[in-house]
């Protein structure tokens, strides 16, 4: 859940969370392959003229916030930053989970900043290619640039698919690895705390237990 406060905006673009622990990106299918590169892909332009990935928002939030923090898409990998809090005596087991959620979304942004920076290039070059093919340039009489229709389109797709498919299986296994880790550390979190709660009940009861 993402709070709209004006005041959350204006705190380096970044809103808070009320729920939601961790969102899990879904693991690439062979089929859906081009249509998860191309809803991530914000901008092919600009992927295009840069060879690094920007670098994200350096907003934290102050030490009394209570809630993790969540911004913007980053306009490579569309993939929205998340700023874990540190909970009040925050347990190993917490940090550890707090740490692994952190270094996964981190993951996640670099391979997709990665993949789309290298989908746009090929793209382009792809683009450039057939237009010449054709004895076309890549812009017109007036000026606009030229494009492929989405036959032409569709054998660079597959192309690209076929010469990234290891690469995505990998990403695909190392997502479900992480996300299985995350899941259990989740549950031993929350067991702990449970616990925490009954005992503490427990104890408060037979504390109050008037003497006679």
């Amino acid at each position: 859940m993402v709070s709209k406060s004006t005041a959350a905006a204006a705190a380096g673009c970044l809103t808070w969370r009320l729920f939601g622990p961790f969102t899990l990106h879904a693991p690439l299918r062979p089929h859906s392959l081009i249509s998860a590169v191309n809803r991530r892909q914000c901008s092919s332009e600009q992927a295009t003229q840069q060879d690094e990935p920007p670098k994200r928002s350096t907003f934290r939030p102050v030490a009394t916030s209570t809630h993790d923090w969540i911004g913007p898409p980053n306009p490579l990998s569309n993939l929205r930053p998340i700023v874990y809090h540190v909970p009040a005596n925050e347990t190993e087991l917490e940090k550890r989970l707090r740490h692994l959620r952190q270094e996964t979304e981190d993951w996640n942004h670099d391979f997709w900043a990665k993949q789309n920076i290298t989908f746009s290039k090929e793209k382009d070059t792809f683009i450039i290619s057939e237009l010449n093919a054709k004895g076309l340039s890549l812009r017109d009489e007036q000026g606009r640039r030229r494009s492929l229709n989405s036959e032409e389109m569709a054998v660079f797709y597959k192309s690209f698919l076929d010469r990234n498919r290891i690469r995505h299986a990998n990403y695909n296994n190392e997502w479900y690895r992480r996300n299985f880790t995350i899941t259990l550390l989740m549950a031993r979190v929350s067991l702990k705390n449970m616990w925490r709660t009954v005992t503490n009940r427990h104890s408060g009861k037979k504390n109050s237990t008037p003497t006679t």
